[in-house]
């Protein structure tokens, strides 16, 4: 019983069948175009981004600005330094998937063009961290929308009920 050794089977041949996956000339056309406006967008995106951020510096002079055209204006109170805080955070939001998008650009083209397989799954995975984030950003837009919502009901009852006493 000690000298029980495990035998097992050899489905190698079989496996390789199965896990293979065919890419058709139409599908590897298919993604190559993908991979051009995909890498399109990212450039765009990657300019927007850097638009934005450059924005953020010029947060003084915009409130400058607003201050001289209306002195009481809610934008002065959050300050310079706050809204070179937001447009910097928007500017890192807008990068990222572009970022995304362009290694995917890259790596799929790269996987059609030399037919490398392993780089054809790190294409899929960089366009699945795409999705993945515009989803995620997605639902965390849902739910402060939801939030926001339910915020104005309840002031609204406050306010209301407060009037009427």
């Amino acid at each position: 019983m000690d000298d029980f050794e495990e035998i097992k089977p050899d489905f190698q041949q079989e496996e390789e069948e199965v896990e293979a996956l065919y890419i058709s000339e139409d599908v590897r056309s298919y993604l190559y175009e993908t991979a051009k406006w995909t890498k399109f967008l990212s450039i765009v995106g990657f300019i927007f981004s850097a638009l934005t951020a450059l924005t953020a510096f010029g947060a003084n002079a915009f409130l400058s600005t607003i201050a001289a055209a209306s002195p009481d204006s809610p934008l002065l109170k959050v300050g310079a330094a706050g809204i070179t805080i937001v447009y910097l955070l928007l500017a890192v939001i807008q990068f990222y998937p572009s970022f995304q998008l362009y290694k995917f650009s890259t790596a799929a083209n790269q996987a059609i063009l030399f037919g490398e397989q392993a780089t054809l799954s790190e294409a899929m995975s960089k366009l699945k961290s795409f999705f993945k984030f515009w989803g995620i950003l997605t639902i965390a837009f849902i739910a402060f929308y939801l939030m926001m919502m339910i915020f104005v009901v309840v002031a609204g009852v406050a306010v209301a009920g407060h009037g009427a006493a």
